[in-house]
């Protein structure tokens, strides 16, 4: 048994080897999406033109707009009259002013006029000026009236509010998810399409190692994209991998076996190559994007809506490689994701063993 089980391994090796298109498919469109969300889908804001209003430009005005102006996320646009807000906004000429109070000095008090337009660049724009000028130290002789209004922030496992830190677990539980399953799906509903699955159920190999033998190749072609995104999200995006590579790669390779596994699934109920694309590549995406905290919180999402996040997969793994990657906890604090994650697998590869005929209706 041994023996067929490998020449059947061996034969996915050849037809995968062999397709050019499919080892695209495999190993470099998922390298190029890593790259391309890496570095273009970002939140980060840089060089916001900011303008300031400032009816006494004292000295601790001049110090904090060089503050602004010296911070690689704002560009200094220059000082306006304040009677001129709506029109510089209006314009695009700033997208963010700065108005100092008259004693800016003695009370600190300042207001910041954003354009709401893009509501996510206003709202981070608006918490670096804040930051920007809650750094600005007055003189010791001036420190006292300025009590009230310091305050220190820390912000804890990604201090540089890098995006791509958020980003990149996520688009590694879209990609894995799509292409592992989506290759699967195909690649058995190719063969009932051209007649060839015949000769695999007419062999005397149990359907469970048709199936593990399919699984096999696409999980080795899956864990080398595994090694290459985490040395790609290590060395060029800066990733952090705080928790420990040994445990990322463990967690990884389970979410690879339930995505094959749920390739497997799909092709089961389809009936051709096309039926499967859709079912792989549009219907698993939409929960992937949505439901798994890929792009917002799950915790924003209604009651009725939250409850399907629970059984996407994509989110555990998001949150397992974020607690993982970013804050640094290790293998035991994401045993719940784990534990959700192997049952999932489990009920998969059982309903597709189960559900895989061991002949063509």
């Amino acid at each position: 048994m041994q023996i067929r089980m490998t020449s059947f391994v061996k034969k996915e090796f050849l037809h995968i080897l062999r397709d050019k298109r499919t080892m695209l498919v495999v190993l470099v469109i998922p390298l190029m999406l890593i790259m391309l969300f890496g570095f273009t889908v970002t939140t980060d804001v840089n060089n916001v033109d900011v303008a300031v209003c400032a009816p006494v430009r004292s000295h601790v005005v001049n110090e904090s707009v060089e503050r602004i102006a010296s911070s690689r996320y704002f560009r200094f646009v220059g000082y306006i009259d304040c009677n001129d807000i709506d029109r510089t906004l209006r314009t695009g000429e700033a997208s963010a002013v700065v108005v100092f109070h008259r004693d800016y000095s003695t009370n600190g008090s300042y207001q910041l006029v954003m354009d709401g337009a893009d509501v996510n660049t206003a709202t981070t724009s608006q918490a670096y000026l804040n930051a920007t000028l809650a750094s600005a130290s007055p003189t010791n002789s001036q420190r006292s009236a300025f009590n009230a209004q310091l305050f220190e922030m820390h912000m804890l496992y990604n201090p540089q509010m890098k995006s791509s830190f958020n980003f990149i677990p996520g688009i590694m539980g879209m990609i894995f998810l799509l292409i592992c399953a989506m290759m699967t799906s195909i690649s058995i509903v190719r063969e009932k399409e051209t007649g060839t699955m015949e000769v695999l159920l007419v062999s005397p190999v149990k359907p469970a190692y048709i199936i593990i033998s399919k699984m096999i190749p696409y999980l080795v072609l899956s864990f080398i994209d595994l090694i290459i995104i985490l040395l790609l999200a290590y060395f060029v995006l800066e990733v952090p991998m705080a928790g420990g590579i040994g445990g990322i790669v463990l967690v990884s390779v389970l979410y690879l076996v339930l995505s094959l596994a749920l390739g497997m699934m799909v092709s089961n109920v389809v009936t051709s190559q096309i039926a499967a694309l859709l079912i792989s590549a549009m219907v698993m995406m939409m929960p992937v994007l949505f439901f798994s905290g890929l792009l917002f919180p799950v915790e924003n999402l209604p009651w009725a809506l939250r409850w399907i996040s629970y059984v996407v997969p994509a989110r555990w793994y998001i949150d397992a490689m974020r607690k993982m990657m970013i804050v640094g906890v290790g293998l035991r604090g994401v045993m719940l994701e784990v534990g959700i994650l192997l049952v999932e697998t489990m009920a998969l590869l059982a309903a597709s063993t189960k559900k895989f005929n061991d002949r063509l209706e």
